[in-house]
């Protein structure tokens, strides 16, 4: 690789400095204004009444299938106002128990709309945790190709719309992202330089990352992984040099060499230690070390049952009964519990097609669909350039400790095919391939007009492209889709909308006093009632064919004249629950007269549409009462 401008010039270096710290501003602000207009998402309640419970209980049974980090942080502003909250459906003894849903929902019916003003609190509590990120991002790029390609990088995650919005929630995506490109540098830093200091450093990165998302658990294997072809490469090497050398002190020389920046094995073995003790200490050590014989698992893989009733343990009369689990009780019933969720499946949708599974294949998908047109461009330029020329390429080890660990944890989300609903399950990929992109930044040292003036341009495009979208980015679907208000022809769920549009339909509510009633049919009602942020509504009558309506019993189905507000999901019939049937897609056939963000669409009727409608879905017209 080319000299970074960091060393060559020292001015320019500082320049690039104060730039990334201008950065950090800019993301602070983005991510603290979304946190601000955006009302709570499906799973925040929940998170923030358990970060809460883990604060005054000492106890971790919580939203168990992530661990405490993000939430505990998350609650501490909470801690110090007059939140109110009820444990009573908090639930001990289910292996199955995910009682902070109920909770979560108990906690925003008591708290009202003072209760929105707790999620922004907790949300912007969270924010440093993406900063650490964010700067790591700056700073491995940087070492890798120069101070400009580490603003490249960092800008590209700076604005990353699937950033920006994930870091505006108490979910523990963003921050998970953030420290495990933080652990992967902190091991980088600790190959390239393999002192007891570092590794230190490198464990506690590590035990952070764990702390933070389950998922990340793979770097217990991809760290050794590293090691071990680090160690084999390095000894290839060594033998390399005393075959062809024909100078034998320059071939002592080279060995020495070789020989003392090789990791130690005992190094890694303490980045481990230290790692898994940060994560028991993170947990209070709740049931560390207890016996594998004495859990009760649900899911197949480690109960060795399919669905048990009451849960099973496959271990036990086996030589590992007696083994100490040297991770907390919990982190270990979390993971069960994901996986069990994953065996029985959910209703996924991609591209239109809905189905009880999921495609392996399905974050491919949605990163093509939600990343910045002009940021995929960047991105196939990189790897184009990284896989033909030597020049924008750096050493083994270097381009092995970047790429791996986003290739093992796509490898480890595709696989994971019992429901395909998330693109955050894949977003710690992220930072990895924006350091990857960023090695184009040679083309600006390499001072070629043209290819740096396209290289800029698509840099720019990737910023104003996610900003149109902004602070709606959790929405954001790339133009080539046709964007945010085409979006529900590629995802739904979480991906367009997950509830966080609430506080601009009541905004749009406040604002038009002649759309009384409003009859709604809000997504994540199940966890946020509408009415908790001031908005009295009548439910929407819903429609499943002529067929299945029974129109003596006297409920209203179908179309009817009056206000309707339905959600993108429900519009488009999205089976969330199993219980969700798709009762309002003919609200498709309508026109709608105005929207509450890009996830919540407005319709009026009159008599005569209404009628116009039902004569066209089989159902009898309306006769107005006399």
């Amino acid at each position: 690789m080319p000299v970074s401008d960091a060393q060559s010039h020292p001015p320019a270096s500082r320049i690039a400095t104060s730039c990334a710290i201008a950065l950090l501003f800019i993301h602070t602000f983005l991510l603290s204004w979304v946190a601000y207009v955006s009302s709570p998402n499906l799973d925040e309640p929940g998170h923030l009444a358990s970060g809460i419970s883990h604060w005054e209980y000492g106890r971790f049974e919580l939203y168990r299938v992530n661990p405490p980090l993000v939430r505990m942080v998350a609650a501490i502003p909470i801690l110090l106002t007059n939140a109110q909250t009820d444990w009573g459906a908090w639930n001990i003894h289910s292996p199955y128990s995910r009682s902070e849903f109920p909770v979560g929902t108990r906690f925003v019916a008591l708290n009202g709309e003072v209760g929105f003003w707790y999620f922004t609190l907790a949300r912007w509590a969270c924010i440093p945790l993406c900063l650490v990120g964010l700067w790591t991002v700056y700073l491995w790029a940087k070492s890798l190709y120069g101070a400009t390609a580490g603003l490249m990088a960092m800008s590209l995650y700076c604005f990353c719309p699937n950033c920006v919005a994930w870091g505006a929630s108490i979910t523990p995506d963003a921050a998970g992202t953030s420290f495990g490109v933080l652990a992967a540098y902190l091991y980088w830093r600790w190959l390239q330089t393999p002192t007891w200091g570092r590794a230190l450093q490198a464990g506690l990165g590590l035990g952070l990352a764990e702390l933070a998302k389950g998922t990340l658990i793979v770097f217990f294997v991809v760290w050794p992984a590293l090691w071990f072809i680090d160690f084999i490469v390095s000894r290839q090497r060594r033998r390399q040099t005393e075959i062809s050398s024909s100078n034998a002190d320059a071939a002592v020389q080279d060995i020495v060499v070789v020989t003392a920046t090789r990791p130690p094995f005992q190094q890694l073995a303490g980045i481990i230690l230290v790692a898994v003790y940060l994560l028991n200490l993170g947990f209070g050590f709740e049931g560390s070390f207890k016996p594998l014989r004495d859990y009760t698992f649900v899911s197949r893989a480690l109960s060795g049952q399919d669905r048990p009733p009451e849960g099973a343990n496959r271990f036990v009369g086996t030589w590992l009964e007696a083994l100490p689990v040297p991770l907390p009780e919990n982190y270990v019933r979390g993971l069960d519990v994901q996986k069990y969720d994953f065996e029985r499946g959910k209703w996924s949708y991609l591209l239109g097609e809905q189905r009880p599974r999921g495609w392996w294949y399905y974050y491919f998908v949605a990163f093509l669909v939600k990343t910045p047109v002009c940021t995929i461009v960047m991105f196939a330029v990189a790897t184009t350039l990284a896989l033909s020329r030597n020049s924008y390429r750096s050493n083994w080890r270097n381009e092995w400790t970047l790429l791996l660990p986003a290739v093992v944890i796509m490898a480890l989300v595709s696989s994971q095919t019992g429901f395909s609903r998330y693109l955050r399950y894949a977003l710690p990929v992220l930072p990895f391939a924006y350091i990857h992109v960023s090695r184009v930044a040679v083309l600006f040292a390499a001072r070629n007009r043209l290819f740096s003036g396209l290289l800029a341009t698509c840099w720019l495009g990737s910023f104003v492209e996610s900003h149109t979208v902004y602070p709606h980015s959790l929405s954001f679907f790339n133009v080539a889709v046709g964007g945010p208000l085409n979006g529900q022809t590629c995802l739904l769920d979480s991906n367009i909308e997950w509830g966080q549009d609430l506080l601009y339909l009541r905004r749009w509510y406040d604002s038009n006093t002649e759309a009384r009633p409003l009859h709604l049919a809000f997504f994540g009602d199940f966890h946020v009632n509408p009415q908790s942020a001031g908005i009295v509504f009548e439910p929407v009558p819903g429609f499943l064919g002529a067929e299945h309506q029974d129109q003596s019993s006297g409920e209203l189905l179908g179309p009817q004249p009056g206000w309707f507000a339905v959600s993108i999901n429900h519009l488009y019939g999205y089976r969330h629950l199993e219980s969700d049937r798709p009762k309002y897609t003919y609200f498709q056939r309508l026109k709608p007269v105005a929207r509450a963000g890009y996830t919540i669409v407005v319709y009026y009727l009159t008599l005569d549409e209404a009628n116009r409608l039902r004569a066209d879905l089989g159902l009898d017209p309306i006769i107005p009462a006399m």
